[in-house]
């Protein structure tokens, strides 16, 4: 799959999922952005890693809770790269506790970064994506699951997934297809913090493949989704689970 002369933008890229998706996208031949928010150094290891086998990116710093991030971080990438072809969405927070122990900060909190980032994420990338782009964002197969513990994180992601279906309609006519991943259990720092090893296991045991996911799982969904196979492909959740239902 090649998506030479493409630009990318991807949230939340110094670790984990979105490392993975911004290393396979510069392989497949994108200039990207990858975004942080906090951790410079993390993100310009992805880069290094990048620009190592021969690839173009970027790190740009802006925080996509704050209502300034998204403008800000399409400016820089429109600076380095000239304007965006795909945007991942994929930054986010996970707070977990029984719905009666959530604070109203909790609560914010899970709105301004996953739900506000991700709507202003499509928002900016409606107004300023070049024709035929993508916009694929980061739902959760929590969704469905609905786990006691994660009602409002479950809540953003499944606010994630009605925006997806309405944009799609919206962009249909300019050829930019709006899609959404909701990845099962991933071996991240973010899925495996605080988990004993016998959760960990039970969890495991719930995915008919037999294991836990990893991030390359994803950026290969990720990348299908990007490139020019998926066109035909609009206003899908795919749940990227390892058949866990």
């Amino acid at each position: 799959m090649s998506l030479k002369d493409k630009t990318a933008i991807i949230t939340g890229a110094g670790k984990g999922i979105g490392a993975a998706i911004a290393r396979r996208l510069a392989h497949d031949g994108c200039a990207v952005v990858v975004n942080y928010a906090r951790d410079e150094a993390a993100a310009r290891q992805v880069v290094k890693d990048i620009e190592q086998a021969g690839g173009k990116a970027v790190a740009i710093q802006a925080d996509i809770g704050d209502p300034a991030g998204m403008t800000k971080l399409f400016d820089a990438a429109e600076a380095a790269f000239g304007p965006a072809d795909i945007l991942v969405n994929n930054a986010g927070m996970m707070r977990l506790s029984p719905l009666a122990d959530a604070t109203d900060a909790d609560f914010d909190e899970h709105c301004a970064v996953n739900l506000g980032g991700t709507f202003r994420g499509m928002r900016e990338a409606a107004r300023r994506l070049r024709d035929g782009g993508r916009i694929i964002s980061l739902s959760s197969s929590v969704v469905g699951f609905y786990q006691p513990g994660y009602s409002l994180y479950a809540a953003t992601k499944a606010a994630i997934e009605a925006m997806t279906h309405v944009l799609a309609k919206e962009l249909g006519p300019r050829r930019i297809t709006v899609n959404a991943i909701a990845p099962g259990p991933i071996e991240t720092d973010f899925f495996m913090r605080g988990k004993s090893e016998e959760l960990v296991a039970n969890i495991t045991r719930m995915i008919p493949l037999g294991r836990l996911g990893q991030p390359d799982d994803i950026a290969d969904a990720i990348a299908f989704l990007a490139g020019p196979e998926s066109g035909w492909v609009n206003g899908q959740t795919i749940r990227a689970n390892g058949g866990a239902v």
